[in-house]
């Protein structure tokens, strides 16, 4: 499972509008330089095995979860704030904010937020409203990367402090949901070959050009990128 994250903005601050590019160099660089895929498809099998009937994506971006779903049969629902985004978006989608969604009480089977909680600017709110509009035994699917992530890369990349990461996001999903699994990874998994892929990486992660430069010159190639991260799952149960 591999952490298509990029650089962690401000709320108010994000980017998915004004530079879109950004966020596909993330996710092209991924795909392309990933040595295991991501939670996508993973988490779509999951809730295909458990029969789910409607699943909301919240912060589903060019939907990728949408399109994973699709292939088990899922009925999906994408929710983002960026119009940019949302025009990606082949199966249902709605504008809208992750911290109140405009939707009834219990009318979804399942809800995942996959990346996007460490853009929000209160957490808890979105976790407690996806707890209000699942029905009773619906799944919750987030994940994450942790604060300790590409540590190869540390002399170019910002510190980040998060809001939600894998070190601190499963005290907040258990303020509002008992019952939590949570499945970690700390691997070697992405391999940048040369100097092209870590500048796309690098972009992706939201570097300048001026800093991609620098860290061409301090950066061995070719170099594998440690991800770490959690995938935390919970249960509404009244």
């Amino acid at each position: 499972m591999t952490d298509y994250r990029g650089k962690v903005y401000e709320t108010g601050d994000l980017d998915y509008d004004s530079d879109p590019d950004r966020f596909r160099s993330s996710v092209a660089a991924v795909a392309k330089y990933g040595l295991m895929g991501d939670v996508h498809p993973e988490v779509a099998e999951r809730m295909s095995r458990e029969n789910l009937k409607l699943v909301l994506d919240v912060g589903c971006g060019e939907g990728r979860f949408s399109n994973a779903a699709l292939a088990w049969g899922l009925s999906t629902i994408g929710l983002d704030q960026s119009d940019t985004m949302l025009a990606a978006v082949a199966s249902p989608r709605i504008k809208g904010d992750a911290m109140r969604l405009p939707f009834r009480d219990g009318c979804f089977d399942g809800l995942v937020a996959l990346w996007m909680l460490y853009n929000v600017a209160t957490p808890t709110d979105t976790i407690s409203e996806a707890f209000r509009v699942l029905r009773p035994g619906g799944l919750f699917v987030a994940c994450a990367p942790s604060r300790f992530n590409d540590p190869e890369l540390s002399e170019v990349l910002p510190s980040s402090s998060s809001g939600f990461d894998a070190e601190n996001g499963v005290a907040q999903i258990e303020k509002i949901f008992r019952i939590v699994d949570v499945s970690r990874w700390d691997a070697p998994l992405i391999h940048l070959p040369d100097n092209k892929a870590l500048a796309m990486y690098l972009r992706g992660r939201g570097l300048s050009e001026h800093e991609i430069e620098r860290a061409r010159e301090i950066i061995p190639l070719p170099i594998t990128i440690t991800k770490r991260g959690a995938l935390m799952t919970a249960r509404k149960v009244d």
